[in-house]
């Protein structure tokens, strides 16, 4: 009979795997022991987190305990970035919903009252787009902060 090392069992139970920086190393099988609660708890979170394994979970949980015991080192990094980055996509995917919200209301305004004008007023083709182009011109150099009364002055001025 053959004794096998620790790294040739490591081998043997097929743990090749990507560590967290990208890159394919062997893993080391080790005794571990818990109580059975952790292990309730572990069995029921592990698949919510996206890990296909409870040993990949436990070594997430492990490096993410072991950062927050070194704050002060630059391993924090792997302790604070992915917590940002999800805070911040959570603030950005929100402030997209609600703008994407407002300038979708704001286009139905704006599509009533063009309605509106185009059956009260009877414009020419030619009259109508050299009025495209000067408020093209217009909200280009006021950086699109529209002003009624400067309108009204303007189209006041014309007459």
């Amino acid at each position: 009979m053959i004794l096998e090392s620790n790294s040739t069992k490591g081998k043997k139970n097929g743990s090749d795997s990507e560590n967290f920086d990208g890159v394919t190393a062997s893993k080391i099988k080790f005794p571990l022991y818990i109580y059975p609660e952790t292990m309730k708890t572990v069995n029921s979170l592990y698949k919510a987190d996206c890990c296909p394994t409870k040993t990949e979970f436990m070594e997430k949980a492990i490096r993410f305990y072991c950062a927050h015991l070194m704050q002060n080192k630059p391993e924090l990094i792997e302790y604070l970035a992915p917590q940002v980055g999800t805070i911040v996509d959570g603030i950005i995917k929100g402030t997209e919903q609600r703008l994407s919200r407002a300038i979708f209301k704001l286009a139905v305004e704006v599509g009533v009252q063009t309605h509106m004008l185009a059956a009260i007023n009877d414009i020419d083709d030619t009259t109508l787009f050299k009025l495209r182009d000067m408020v093209t011109d217009e909200v280009r150099r006021i950086n699109g902060i529209i002003n009624f009364e400067s309108a009204v002055r303007y189209q006041r001025s014309e007459e």
